[in-house]
């Protein structure tokens, strides 16, 4: 009982380092895309995305984080988590196509990293129950 007291609470501080660490680097890049900073608009020039296309993906970070930081709301979660994966994904495979495989790949790579850890590990309370 007590060895699986611990690991919960491993498991549990595991979880919470990469949520607020995904977290806060999609609340960062999501200000960077928000105020349209010239970086990250030449960023999105280079890749032939359009510069309004940095506000949508602004807006959804940010409503994302919330939905992933707030208790409850299972179902919220992981459509957060899906939008976040996609969306990191999309953005690696962006630069790797491009041949942006210098300081452009590594953050999009972190985040999509980020992401799948604080998706997996997770507490129970916190996952959408799937029935069988």
């Amino acid at each position: 009982m007590e060895t699986q007291n611990k690991s919960q609470k491993r498991n549990r501080i595991i979880y919470w380092i990469f949520t607020l660490w995904m977290a806060l680097g999609m609340v960062s890049t999501a200000i960077v895309q928000l105020m349209k900073n010239k970086d990250e608009l030449a960023n999105f020039a280079n890749l032939g995305y359009p510069a309004y296309l940095m506000t949508i993906i602004g807006i959804c970070k940010l409503l994302g984080v919330i939905a992933v930081l707030i208790p409850k709301r299972p179902l919220l979660k992981e459509w957060a988590y899906a939008g976040f994966f996609f969306l990191m994904s999309g953005a690696l495979v962006s630069h790797l196509i491009i041949g942006d495989t210098a300081g452009r790949t590594f953050p999009a790579l972190l985040l999509l990293t980020l992401v799948c850890i604080s998706w997996y590990s997770r507490p129970g309370d916190r996952k959408f129950p799937v029935s069988a």
